[in-house]
């Protein structure tokens, strides 16, 4: 079990390889939602996204005689550039299995870090079947997504700033695919702050977690989403984390996302990705749920393909 300890640690060993984000406000957005929100940016982070917290943090952790092999992962983007850069900094080979389908934006960055990628179908099954293959010919080590808690560790620090930044906060919002960030973000919130209820919100398209919370058992994600970097189900660690410290998981639509993208990208003036305008839709969806509340919101990440994004802005 992570303890505030792990977390403490994870964020003295990361601070001279990380960015301390901003915290913004926009004052139109606050009067819109009729609460107060506060934009812990992320996408100002190493890489464009929180994912450099937590690949750090575990590559750090890697013995050095074990770290020569190089370290290896599967992701559809922000993971997978943050593992090439961990692997730059520590001068290790980083091998990262990718889906055909992720942004050129991703693989990009991935190769611009000296990272090399091997392609597979676009499911969790021939991720894992192909990072297996990778492993078993290179000797690298995985440094999973999500399910790795040094990577959960990590990604807690950004609600940590966050608390330390803005006081007396009443709810934590984060997006959920694998559940790293918000099973780290949940921890941080139990430790520093009991009182603060944890929301998640996660794209209609791709609602495992919140079909997992009521089941009861990790449930498959369907994938159909346009938020790209959520499109994997929760893991074994993250799940329980999630259903003992999260309050609920509020779904949006596609379009909801799109709708909560703009918002940013216009009163913020700031670029964010699909799967980071997640919480915000879902707030403004819900919006009595919020009302007169100081909100805590993580913008994941800014890596985003803008010829693909743009036709869908009305």
């Amino acid at each position: 079990m992570i303890q505030l300890a792990d977390i403490e640690a994870a964020h003295e060993r990361i601070k001279p390889f990380i960015h301390r984000t901003p915290v913004l406000q926009s004052s139109y957005i606050n009067q819109l939602a009729d609460c107060e929100i506060f934009f812990k940016c992320e996408n100002f982070q190493k890489v464009g996204a929180f994912k450099a917290r937590g690949a750090m943090n575990a590559a750090l952790q890697i013995p050095k005689e074990v770290l020569q092999n190089g370290i290896a992962t599967h992701s559809s983007g922000n993971h997978a550039q943050a593992i090439a850069r961990a692997a730059s900094i520590l001068k290790v080979p980083a091998f990262i299995v990718m889906p055909k389908t992720a942004p050129v934006i991703k693989k990009n960055g991935v190769l611009g870090y000296g990272g090399k990628i091997f392609e597979c179908e676009p499911t969790l099954q021939a991720r894992e079947e192909t990072l297996a293959q990778v492993i078993l010919k290179t000797k690298a080590t995985e440094i999973h997504p999500f399910n790795n808690e040094a990577v959960i560790a990590g990604q807690a620090t950004a609600c940590k700033e966050l608390l330390e930044d803005v006081n007396n906060l009443d709810v934590m919002m984060a997006p959920v695919g694998g559940g790293g960030l918000l099973s780290g973000t949940a921890l941080a919130a139990h430790y520093l702050n009991p009182s603060l209820d944890v929301i998640a919100g996660e794209p209609s398209g791709a609602d495992d977690a919140y079909r997992s919370l009521i089941s009861g058992k990790i449930e498959i994600s369907q994938s159909n989403t346009i938020a790209d970097g959520l499109l994997t189900n929760l893991g074994t660690l993250t799940f329980p984390i999630i259903q003992k410290h999260v309050k609920e998981v509020i779904c949006v639509s596609d379009d909801e996302i799109i709708q909560a993208l703009q918002l940013v990208w216009e009163k913020l003036k700031i670029i964010i990705e699909p799967s980071c305008a997640v919480p915000l839709a879902a707030l403004l969806k819900e919006k009595e749920k919020f009302k007169k509340k100081k909100v805590g919101i993580i913008l994941t990440g800014g890596n985003v393909d803008l010829a693909k994004l743009v036709p869908y802005f009305k």
